[in-house]
């Protein structure tokens, strides 16, 4: 019954999001205005679109690598960054991350399209938030016996900055297997370079 679930489960995402075009080919245009809202945005911004280039033509060997037997694998540290972008999301939206009920035990394409929308949205919110916004967006953690709750700024030296970091290592993990990240890439114009 579990896999017919996740079967079922699959279909759904993956027809829900085969429509849309991932986010984050390139990273959006910069706001107009500098706000708290705005700058928060472009760090996931930036987040976003290394993460798609990151993640773009990963192979089943670059999932499976990793560089040691204490080291989470590619894959794994995909999973990681997947829940952290619902906890990012989720303060957005403020309602508290579960981590119990994050399942992040996807098939990778629906694994990398949930990440990039959940990163996608709450840059979106983050745009058009104030400063009395963001004060409410706090990373809530709940599970049967426990609630936590950090503010915002924790929210940026914790899984956005976490994550940023994991992408790092993915970037290494996919050279080390052989398939390096496309050198075309600029992520200080947030595009790939022209030919």
């Amino acid at each position: 019954m579990k896999t017919y679930l996740i079967l079922l489960y699959s279909l759904m995402a993956i027809g829900a999001y085969s429509q849309d075009t991932l986010p984050y080919f390139k990273i959006p245009d910069y706001p107009k205005a500098y706000t708290a809202g705005t700058v928060a945005a472009r760090v996931v911004d930036g987040l976003g679109f290394r993460y798609y280039w990151a993640t773009e033509g990963l192979r089943t060997e670059d999932l499976q690598y990793k560089p040691n037997e204490d080291a989470r694998t590619c894959e794994e540290t995909l999973q990681h960054i997947h829940a952290m972008s619902f906890n990012l999301v989720n303060a957005t939206k403020r309602i508290p991350s579960e981590p119990s009920k994050i399942n992040s035990q996807l098939p990778f394409e629906i694994l990398r399209s949930e990440t990039l929308h959940n990163l996608k949205t709450a840059s979106d919110i983050l745009k058009k938030s104030t400063d009395k916004d963001l004060n409410g967006f706090d990373l809530l953690f709940k599970g049967d016996n426990y609630e936590v709750k950090y503010p915002f700024w924790n929210l940026l030296n914790g899984p956005i900055a976490d994550a940023i970091w994991h992408v790092g290592q993915v970037v290494t993990f996919r050279r080390s297997s052989g398939n390096p990240f496309n050198s075309n890439v600029s992520v200080l114009n947030g595009e790939l370079k022209n030919d």
